[in-house]
């Protein structure tokens, strides 16, 4: 994946390699769940259904590598857009880390942990359901808790 500096977490995402920027997400999913929004308002609602390359135990994606290619809407999150994407969840390191905020105490990079995410209840890992699974998304309107 490339050389990833002491502490990088800490510099700002401008400064970040190509393999810092990717280690940088703590693997939540929620970026990867369906979303209805508002016509009229541009209102942002969260679902508990998951684009069809997430795996909904583990909240990983099966292709990353390739996911422009089955999921052509798939957001790629860059320094560019990353205050204009209104619905990164709170807890997202890259919204944190444009915010100059530090990562939240949970986050795999500040305790060696890939596993606290879900501890920490911020996982989707186990909690939403295929989209091939799931019916109409207004049946799937959900809540995250921010800890």
């Amino acid at each position: 994946m490339g050389e990833l500096r002491d502490r990088f977490w800490e510099l700002p995402l401008s400064d970040l390699s190509r393999a810092e920027w990717e280690a940088l997400c703590d693997g939540c999913g929620r970026c990867c769940l369906h979303k209805i929004e508002d016509a009229d308002t541009g209102e942002i609602t969260d679902t508990n259904v998951a684009c069809k390359l997430l795996d909904t135990k583990t909240a990983q994606c099966t292709d990353y590598r390739n996911r422009k290619a089955f999921v052509p809407d798939c957001l790629r999150l860059t320094l560019k857009i990353v205050h204009d994407v209104a619905w990164l969840p709170n807890t997202c390191a890259y919204r944190l880390r444009a915010d100059n905020k530090p990562l939240p105490e949970w986050h795999y990079l500040t305790l060696g942990d890939r596993e606290a995410v879900k501890h920490a209840g911020v996982s989707v890992a186990g909690r939403v359901v295929s989209e091939y699974d799931a019916g109409p998304l207004e049946h799937h309107i959900v809540e995250w808790d921010t800890p």
